[in-house]
């Protein structure tokens, strides 16, 4: 069976790094959309302080399915 496929962009922020600001986005984002099946990640950049890094956001792409009306 062939689908078709929607992006939308999304940017997640974290204290904790990278993957979490991932995580943080994505799961947010299905809380309303239904059918997320791949990610890429576009931009990351981050906030230093001190000479640390104090937080970080993530740019990504989010695909999901666009539902047929046989799915429901």
């Amino acid at each position: 069976m062939s689908h078709v496929y929607k992006k939308i962009e999304l940017v997640g922020s974290s204290r904790e790094g990278v993957d979490d600001a991932i995580r943080r986005a994505i799961a947010k984002a299905a809380e309303s959309v239904h059918h997320l099946d791949w990610f890429e990640v576009k931009e990351i950049r981050g906030w230093i302080q001190d000479g640390a890094v104090q937080h970080t956001q993530v740019t990504l792409q989010v695909g999901f399915r666009i539902e047929d009306h046989a799915d429901d």
